[in-house]
């Protein structure tokens, strides 16, 4: 081996050797930066996953929420729907009162109703034939001046006092109305204690 093969050779042992350091080097920087971006994507993952679980725990519990309104709405509609049907009955019974109760019942709601005692009663044209005449008879035994009316309406039950161009509708179906919005609160506390 001569001089030049000498140098040859211990430059490219060198440069190896510097080739060898800079691999080196490099896979342990390789080495670092994986280990780092591992670290930062794993650190990434349970953030993320954090988040997710918590923006699921708020759905959850909004969902919850809303299904729990939606059942208290579905309640609460039931309920009207009970208190209603309660006064529906209550009005279907004024309707089918026998004959000397229905009597009683419209003189004295005349009786009480009437203003000046001289209006004219009017009655659906069943309950005119059926109990009309007798009713506003034991009204006027009562005090007062009523006139039966040849007019007729068409109502379920009850009836019309009228006088010139005023009318107090005492059909059952408005007084059950009036009475069930004074009274619906303690009707529900009845029907739900």
């Amino acid at each position: 081996m001569n001089g030049i093969e000498r140098i040859l050779s211990r430059i490219e042992a060198d440069a190896r050797s510097e080739i060898d350091a800079i691999l080196a080097s490099a896979r342990e920087e390789a080495a670092n930066t994986e280990d780092a971006f591992r670290r930062e994507a794993e650190e990434l993952r349970a953030s993320l996953l954090e988040k997710a679980e918590k923006a699921a725990a708020q759905r959850e519990e909004r969902l919850v929420s809303a299904a729990r309104m939606e059942g208290r709405k579905a309640l609460l509609a039931a309920r009207q729907d009970l208190v209603d049907d309660a006064y529906l009955a209550a009005q279907a019974r004024l309707c089918l009162l026998p004959h000397d109760e229905a009597i009683d019942v419209l003189a004295e709601l005349l009786v009480r109703v009437s203003a000046t005692g001289r209006e004219e009663v009017i009655f659906s044209p069943a309950d005119r034939e059926r109990i009309g005449e007798a009713a506003v008879e034991k009204a006027n035994a009562a005090g007062k001046d009523l006139i039966l009316s040849e007019e007729t309406r068409p109502l379920r039950g009850g009836f019309i006092l009228k006088e010139g161009n005023v009318e107090i509708n005492c059909a059952f179906e408005t007084l059950t109305r009036l009475e069930k919005g004074r009274s619906a609160a303690a009707v529900a506390k009845i029907l739900f204690q």
